[in-house]
């Protein structure tokens, strides 16, 4: 049975997630932790809780969404998973931080491709990759079947979909990607998105005003 635990990160109330199981195996996912104290609360509650970082996963790669990826990396040494079309948003990360007044280093790290989809293990459950462009070129889904529950990044809000005057947005396509691949899965399949409360898929094809 997987647990989820988030934390509200950096100047965009970004969503880290860490997904831990019984076997206090853990995936970290998007890690926008910016200070110290982001941080040390993070690092706090993997170790306090015994966890095994086996993977550290990105739904994308906006700024806010890797800018504690170094030290995940750093600390963690374990690759980072993500899909390719993203990478150019991945190479942009001192680009990105100098249009919010910040002064970043080049992000260095070993990374996995993954792309549509997809399969990937976690100690036998299985999450399927959905590859849902529109917010940003690689924005990506993780969905478990078998616990109804999906990490959707900025693809999906509760009563939101994510921005798309981004680099590389494309609204038609985003809208198009939801209805498509994340509408046809069970109504209470959880959603833990990128900002914001989790929601569900029953009450986004209710009430989501763009996907009416």
């Amino acid at each position: 049975m997987f647990q989820i635990q988030a934390f509200v990160f950096n100047f965009a109330s970004e969503n880290t997630y860490v997904l831990f199981n019984e076997n206090k195996n853990a995936w970290l996912i998007d890690p926008g932790n910016m200070n110290e104290q982001e941080t040390q609360a993070i690092s706090n509650f993997i170790t306090e809780n015994n966890l095994n970082i086996q993977k550290i996963v990105l739904t994308h790669a906006h700024i806010d969404h890797v800018l504690g990826l170094q030290w995940a990396y750093d600390t963690f040494k374990v690759p980072v998973t993500m899909h390719q079309d993203d990478k150019e948003v991945l190479d942009m990360f001192q680009i990105s931080g100098m249009r919010f007044g910040f002064t970043l280093d080049h992000i260095k790290v070993d990374l996995n491709y993954i792309k549509e989809g997809d399969e990937l293990d976690f100690d036998g459950e299985k999450f399927k990759i959905y590859h849902v462009p529109g917010h940003s070129p690689g924005s990506v889904v993780y969905h478990n079947e078998t616990q109804k529950f999906m990490i959707s990044g900025d693809v999906l809000f509760e009563g939101s979909i994510g921005r798309t005057d981004l680099y590389k947005g494309n609204y038609d396509q985003l809208i198009e990607g939801i209805k498509t691949k994340l509408f046809v899965f069970d109504e209470e399949t959880q959603v833990f998105s990128g900002h914001g409360n989790p929601t569900t898929i029953g009450f986004e094809k209710q009430y989501n005003p763009f996907l009416k």
